[in-house]
């Protein structure tokens, strides 16, 4: 990119994509460069454009990039297209075609006048043109017979202005605004202000963003996002005829001075020549610490030798701009952020295609951001370095995650060949916090009595599979059930992408081992593959099992190591499949796992999004909690196999228990109650544990609606909550045999009360 000390005018052509960008230096010229209200910009964009007519983009370099896309450039494209034909093949300087007839009083007249409207005004002001033609016109018309030239050679001439008037009435932007023209004042360039809006952004930045608001959009919401030192503004809007939102955004680097973003550019010169090697990848917070320091130090110095005061906000904020913009991941750094964010997608080709974000309450959205190859093409090496996996036409598929401070986001890539049109991405990015169960109920995504029910599951040590299609929440639910075993348990985690909060239940206490195994997706790597792991975890002692996603050989695995009974606490994990039969299906006849091993499932719980009528909203619902029963033989749907023990009620909006379950007919609670001295054949202490655990469960959601605390549905609250329960269940058990809830809720609520007291 061009420097301040090179030469002003300067320009070269790239090739990007399928764009050829014209670059033009405007550093050292004494103005902002704007087509619109420059006359010397514009003049020199048609020159360049005359050299180069297959030029589809213009940026504008100076402190800040000016960038006109194609719709712009082909407006000035006409005129060129005009020029050329006017002194081409009507060789309007010629003397033939001014004077055909061999008259020589005008001659030197009529090319002065072409001289002025074509090789000068043209050039610079195409509708000043038009209108001195035009006055022109009617000069000549009125002097007929006054200039001591023939009938003839007069009448010729009116006759090739008017041709040349047709010609450019021609052009898309004179046919627009040639019936406005009245009182026109030549050298007047607002009209142009109409047509040729750039695209500003700094010059250290490669993507397009759309500043200004979509036509006739209505303002829904605006928030921000980020750092104290380093905000980025939201805007979400409502498009008249669009069933979509507009998710518009406008990060600090877009509002920086020319001052600042100067700074900043002669840093970046210098940090590109000291690029991270790729080991040091392996460690991105490390790596970014460090290039972070560079960046703060650097720009003291840079700013300390130009007399650039800079406070401690701004130098804070002008390295981490620096260091995304670098090292980074740029404008997707800046998304991440957005807790409300559930999903970002990139779709090849980047410059026809804007990026799609998911928002967690208006569903899917278009955007303002336009990425270019380049951002793509330096995030995909960037995750080859960080995840150790190939991306190439050997494998175009790469699936890792992204940890940037407190944003986590799990990332899939493809190329070609399997995407024909380039690299594409998906981002899932997941709650900085747990997901926990009273959050789901706050939500609705279940009610407290299915939270009652999954606590009473988790501590019976069940096998439970979370069932659903994408983004239907699979893996927040597991996070949820994850926290409901007890902190004195030792828990196996298991994933080829990193997915579950792993650090957060650390952070909470809890003797948690994370496994990180080979991709399904990717051939032989020096990473275990997800069956070596599963049977590795059962060396390691007598502990829980997490399965991020069971979706390859590993289930056979997992079915083996259940079977033979050396998992003796809970196991839980995620698979595909929208009802109990299709987890069946996939199990059995897509991961060939013998349909007799499946009975070691104890639980299958369906989650998937609802709709609205009009299919533009959804949410996300459990939908069904099934147990698998063990009589059956070849086939649980025909054999009875499947028993729901919830169901969603569409009308009511929530989960409700069947009969079986009411009756008291579950054998899987009942297995659980086996084992369990005071509730073995005791339905109704067993029914009265469940729906004491619904009661506490909905005595927190309630005491975080009534104090205005949503801390108090957060893991760290919940674990401690899930804690106290545990222990007054204790004690109450010690004293009269059984942890009855009318005993144990009346001290759970007195614990409850005085936590509220402390927060």
């Amino acid at each position: 990119m061009f420097l301040p000390n090179q030469k002003t005018f300067s320009h070269e052509i790239r090739k990007e994509g399928k764009e050829n960008t014209l670059y033009i230096n405007f550093f050292g010229y004494f103005g902002l460069p704007d087509i619109a209200m420059d006359s010397l910009a514009m003049e020199k964009v048609f020159d360049m454009l005359l050299e180069n007519p297959n030029i589809t983009k213009i940026v504008f370099v100076q402190f800040k990039n000016y960038v006109y896309d194609f719709p712009q450039i082909s407006l000035i494209m006409d005129f060129v297209n005009a020029y050329n034909y006017l002194i081409n093949q009507l060789q309007i300087f010629s003397i033939s075609t001014l004077a055909p007839f061999t008259c020589k009083v005008c001659i030197g007249r009529k090319q002065n006048v072409m001289r002025y409207l074509f090789l000068n005004l043209l050039k610079r002001d195409p509708i000043s043109c038009y209108v001195e033609l035009k006055r022109i016109i009617r000069e000549e018309r009125m002097s007929k017979g006054k200039t001591g030239c023939s009938s003839i050679c007069e009448n010729h001439y009116i006759s090739l202005l008017e041709k040349i008037k047709e010609i450019l009435e021609n052009t898309k932007l004179i046919s627009q605004i040639k019936d406005r023209l009245d009182g026109y004042k030549v050298g007047s360039r607002k009209i142009y202000g109409e047509f040729f809006k750039p695209i500003i952004q700094p010059n250290f930045v490669f993507l397009k963003l759309i500043s200004s608001y979509p036509k006739d959009a209505e303002i829904i919401e605006e928030y921000d996002i980020g750092e104290i030192y380093d905000k980025a503004h939201i805007t979400i809007l409502k498009l008249p005829l669009s069933t979509k939102y507009f998710y518009h955004v406008i990060p600090s680097e877009y509002l920086l001075d020319e001052i600042h973003t100067n700074l900043i550019n002669l840093a970046r010169n210098v940090l590109i020549e000291h690029q991270p090697k790729e080991e040091e990848f392996t460690d991105i917070e490390k790596i970014r610490q460090v290039f972070f320091n560079i960046s703060r130090d650097l720009l003291n110095e840079l700013a300390s030798d130009k007399n650039i005061k800079l406070s401690y906000r701004q130098l804070i904020k002008l390295s981490n701009i620096l260091v995304r913009n670098t090292i980074g991941f740029g404008i997707l750094e800046i998304l991440l952020q957005d807790e409300r964010l559930q999903d970002i997608v990139i779709n090849p080709p980047p410059h026809k295609n804007s990026v799609f974000v998911r928002h967690q309450d208006y569903d899917e959205c278009d955007t303002n951001i336009f990425l270019s190859e380049y951002d793509l093409e330096s995030w995909a090496a960037k995750f080859r370095m960080i995840s150790g996996r190939p991306l190439d036409e050997a494998n175009p598929i790469l699936d890792t995650e992204l940890i940037l401070g407190k944003a986590r986001a799990r990332v899939a890539i493809v190329q070609q060949p399997l995407s024909p049109y380039g690299l594409g991405f998906g981002f899932r990015r997941h709650r900085e916090k747990p997901w926990t169960l009273p959050l789901f109920i706050s939500n609705k995504m279940l009610n407290s009595f299915a939270a009652g029910l999954l606590s009473f599951l988790i501590d019976g040590a069940r096998t439970i599979l979370i069932a659903g299609t994408r983004s239907s929440g699979k893996t927040s639910l597991l996070s949820s059930l994850m926290l409901e075993i007890m902190p004195k348990y030792r828990i196996i985690v298991i994933e080829d992408t990193l997915e579950l909060p792993v650090d957060s239940l650390r952070d909470l206490k809890y003797d948690i081992l994370r496994m990180k195994v080979r991709s399904a997706l990717v051939g032989e790597t020096t990473e275990l593959s997800a069956a070596d792991g599963i049977r590795t975890s059962l060396r390691l002692g007598d502990s829980c099992l997490i399965v991020g996603e069971v979706r390859s050989e590993e289930a056979l695995a997992l079915y083996e190591a259940m079977r033979v009974g050396a998992l003796a606490n809970v196991v839980a994990g995620t698979i595909h499949g929208a009802s109990p039969y299709g987890v069946f299906d996939r199990v059995v006849n897509d991961l060939k796992v013998p349909a007799t091993s499946f009975k070691a499932t104890d639980i299958i719980l369906i989650a998937n999004p609802i709709k609205s009528p009009d299919g533009l909203h959804r949410w996300r619902r459990v939908l069904q909690l099934t147990e698998v029963r063990k009589h059956w033989k070849n086939d649980p749907m025909l054999e009875g196999g499947f028993v729901d023990l919830l169901k969603y009620d569409v009308d009511a909006d929530e989960l409700k228990p069947t009969p079986d379950l009411i009756n008291g007919e579950s054998e899987v609670i009942k297995a659980i109650a086996s084992n369990v001295r005071g509730w073995a054949g005791n339905w109704e202490a067993v029914w009265d544990n469940i729906l004491l655990r619904a009661k506490v469960k909905e005595e927190i959601v309630n005491a975080a609606m009534q104090t205005k605390n949503p801390d108090l549905l957060e893991a760290e609250f919940v674990v401690k909550a899930n804690n106290a329960f545990h222990n007054i269940c204790d004690k109450v058990k010690e004293e009269i045999g059984l942890p009855l809830q009318k005993y144990v809720l009346p001290k759970f609520k007195e614990w409850l009360k005085e936590e509220i007291k402390k927060a």
